[in-house]
């Protein structure tokens, strides 16, 4: 399938995402891998990632680079060589990135009941404005919206439940503020988020 959707958060800030409906075959032409990628996708036991990764070599396509303009750095960050920022997530059948002139973080998650039994683990503040009418998916919000923020952050170490507190929203906002405290670092973000097909899309910009 062609680019699913494309949002322009910002004169700067664009964000795409495509719906994974290709074969392995069929998503690796039309793109160039580098040797790098060639050895990391020959690595995966999974189709599904391997998928998901050919996947946002498309997107890169589409947002006008190729994957010889994609590095990462040894925390496991990745750089784009013309100094942009850029953010990726993928799940199941979805992908996307986010580029921006400034810093950025993007999330995308299948909205699963898993989400319920681990929710003790980075709920906190949270809890006081969470409503039994779409837990799932207000816990999907706030784990993309902290996953979203630890991706930005540039030290990492960072405690979902500790050290990424997330304002009150419902799910008709569409927005929320998001903010990273830890020791000297005290930084609020902007977070939006919209749900489409049973996943749930989360990005965070400064």
């Amino acid at each position: 399938m062609p680019l699913y959707k494309t949002i322009q958060a910002t004169n700067q800030t664009n964000i795409y995402v495509w719906k994974i409906e290709e074969s392995l075959d069929e998503l690796k032409t039309d793109i160039h891998l580098n040797t790098r990628s060639i050895e990391r996708v020959s690595k995966m036991k999974s189709e599904l990632h391997q998928r998901g990764f050919l996947s946002v070599r498309h997107l890169l396509k589409a947002a006008g680079f190729s994957d010889d303009d994609l590095f990462y750095t040894d925390d496991g960050k990745p750089h784009l060589i013309d100094g942009k920022h850029i953010s990726i997530s993928h799940s199941f059948t979805f992908s996307t990135i986010i580029i921006s002139a400034s810093e950025v973080g993007i999330d995308i998650e299948k909205n699963r009941d898993k989400i319920l039994r681990i929710a003790h683990k980075f709920i906190d503040s949270e809890n006081s404005f969470l409503t039994a009418d779409h837990l799932v998916e207000q816990l999907t919000v706030i784990w993309g919206a902290k996953e979203s923020l630890y991706k930005m952050h540039p030290d990492g170490g960072l405690l979902f439940k500790k050290h990424l507190p997330i304002e009150t929203f419902t799910l008709e906002d569409s927005k929320t503020k998001g903010w990273i405290k830890k020791d000297n670092f005290y930084e609020n973000y902007d977070i939006f988020f919209e749900q489409f097909e049973g996943f749930t899309l989360v990005y965070a910009m400064n």
